[in-house]
């Protein structure tokens, strides 16, 4: 399952990132690595962007990156 499939109000663990180069590199600048816990907060109503909670902060996600995250 990808970040951008969960729900809001769930509470995931990141499994893995895919994709790769400089994209790759800014969702892991942004806090998210492997074993992370991600809270998603609020989706937008065409999905994009989704509102995620972070290592205690507040991050909006696109739905291309969104679908890089690999979570269960």
């Amino acid at each position: 399952m990808t970040l951008r499939e969960v729900p809001c109000g769930k509470t995931v663990k990141v499994m893995k990132l895919t994709g790769g180069g400089p994209v790759k590199r800014r969702i892991m600048d942004m806090g998210i690595t492997k074993g992370v816990e991600i809270f998603v907060r609020k989706v937008a109503p065409l999905g994009d962007p989704v509102e995620v909670t972070v290592r205690g902060y507040e991050l909006s996600l696109r739905k291309a990156d969104a679908d890089m995250i690999q979570v269960e």
